[in-house]
């Protein structure tokens, strides 16, 4: 006989497990839309019924009506930035910051302008970004006034910004920013290319763009699933780190749209003041945020009687020449280069903001 242990004849080798599939645990967006959906419908009598009913405010009063627009814009404001972050970040995914380097270091002025425009509005770029982006476009082979283009554009002319303004005012003015945002970026980098100041860039600056620069390997694909975590986490980086400014943002609009007469909004950056685009300028150069903080603002000086023009001209000069961005500019450009930045991209937006006080 042999000495081995029969084998049990009831025992059967176990099915493999089956994972479930990843996106299952994705499931939770849809009844979040659903969600969301219903919260935006539900924001402006839940407004209403804070400020009147429960507050016992009066109707028709300054502190009133300001207090219905912080508890409308505020939530309305946070529902719409993540929505479009959540979509432009997983759009986003499909675009590679090496091939857009190597795409631009090809080109020359006129077409690399254009294109480094373009590239401006699709990539997650701002102004903060301005120091690593310039160096490594630069150490890329980026033609200096190229470079200029995509600073200009991304920040001023970022997909969250045309996607806020299309929510909040409707595809005409969503694609007159653009437009006119676009514009200015083509023509600032193509006037500063054509000045040829790559001397006015800091000494460490040119010494770096004289060592060996390696492009980053190309970056595999991602998966669906990986397109959607990274949008959630654009959501929560980007959301969770613009809401003060939102809220600042919404506290002056606010109160402008609470306490500021219309007439006196209307006199000072109306139409017929030749003076409202530069003061518009003026006001919105040492102010710091970003398209989702100013937003809430435009909508209140709109609201008040305020130009298009010159509203648009307000917005332009804090997304695009804020004070914080020259502050991190400075690091790497000299004083004079810095003031033809300024110079070029400021004279744009007043050339646009009396253009269209002009015609609208």
């Amino acid at each position: 006989m042999s000495d081995q242990p029969a084998a049990c004849a009831c025992s059967r080798p176990e099915a493999p497990r089956t994972q479930p599939h990843p996106l299952r645990k994705k499931a939770w967006l849809v009844p979040a839309l659903f969600l969301w959906v219903a919260l935006y419908a539900a924001i402006h009598p839940l407004a209403d019924w804070i400020a009147f009913p429960l507050l016992g405010l009066a109707r028709g009063s300054h502190l009133g009506e300001a207090v219905a627009f912080l508890f409308y814009d505020f939530p309305k404001v946070v529902l719409l930035l993540t929505l479009v972050v959540f979509l432009v970040t997983f759009a986003q995914t499909f675009v590679s910051p090496s091939r857009v380097r190597t795409a631009l270091s090809k080109r020359r002025s006129g077409l690399g302008n254009l294109l480094a425009t373009l590239f401006g509005i699709i990539t997650p770029f701002c102004s903060c970004s301005a120091v690593p982006l310039f160096i490594g476009f630069l150490r890329a082979g980026v033609p200096l006034g190229v470079t200029f283009s995509f600073l200009v554009s991304a920040p001023m002319v970022n997909e969250v910004a045309l996607g806020m303004l299309f929510a909040m005012f409707g595809w005409k003015i969503a694609l007159l920013f653009a437009g006119t945002g676009v514009a200015i970026a083509f023509f600032a980098g193509l006037v500063l290319g054509r000045m040829r100041m790559e001397a006015h860039l800091e000494s460490w600056v040119q010494d770096a763009l004289k060592a060996t620069f390696m492009l980053q390997a190309e970056e595999d694909t991602p998966t669906l699933v990986r397109r959607i975590d990274e949008a959630l986490r654009g959501v929560r980086e980007i959301v969770g780190k613009v809401w003060p400014y939102l809220l600042a943002g919404i506290a002056v609009g606010a109160f402008i749209h609470g306490y500021v007469p219309q007439t006196l909004m209307a006199g000072l950056l109306g139409r017929q003041s030749w003076y409202s685009v530069p003061l518009a300028v003026l006001i919105g150069v040492p102010l710091y945020s970003n398209a989702a903080g100013v937003l809430p603002v435009v909508e209140a000086l709109l609201g008040k009687g305020a130009a298009l023009g010159s509203t648009l001209a307000f917005m332009m000069a804090v997304i695009g020449l804020s004070l914080p961005e020259t502050v991190i500019l400075r690091k790497v450009l000299r004083p004079k280069l810095i003031a033809a930045f300024v110079g070029v991209v400021a004279s744009g937006i007043l050339l646009v903001g009396y253009l269209f006080n002009f015609i609208l």
